[in-house]
């Protein structure tokens, strides 16, 4: 993974992915080392192998609906950053188009990247922090 800042302020960067890096790791160590309390960004690239969820309301847990072991494009990642239980926390969703054209889509649980993942990521003013919602179960943004 490579990184420049392209902006003071706001807080702006462009990550790129190479092949083999894993997306969601990378973007938390990113946010960890940067100390990013809140930020979004984008992306577009490609991947070797992908693995998308859904959250099961009854459970409140993501469960694996798709998981790909083949070259698909990555058509779109979007996401935020934000502070959960003092730390940042990474929240993606992605669509996927493999060969044949048809689409994919849900909550990122793995992505490694082949050969490309450009993310652009801008650091929020305000911080965000996220709280555990109690009829969801899961951490959701508190402004």
């Amino acid at each position: 993974m490579r990184q420049r800042k392209i902006s003071d302020t706001p807080r702006t960067f462009a990550v790129i992915f190479e092949t083999g890096d894993e997306i969601a790791k990378g973007l938390k160590e990113f946010a960890n080392e940067q100390e990013l309390a809140a930020a979004s960004f984008k992306a577009i690239g490609a991947l070797s192998s992908v693995e998308l969820g859904w959250l099961d309301w009854d459970d409140k847990q993501y469960h694996t609906s798709v998981k790909l072991d083949e070259q698909v494009e990555l058509l779109s990642l979007i996401g935020d950053i934000a502070l959960k239980d003092g730390k940042p926390a990474v929240h993606a969703h992605v669509v996927i188009g493999k060969k044949d054209g048809t689409a994919h889509g849900g909550h990122l649980i793995k992505a490694v990247v082949r050969p490309t993942c450009e993310v652009i990521l801008t650091e929020s003013p305000a911080h965000l922090t996220k709280q555990i919602d109690p009829e969801s179960g899961i951490a959701i943004i508190h402004p």
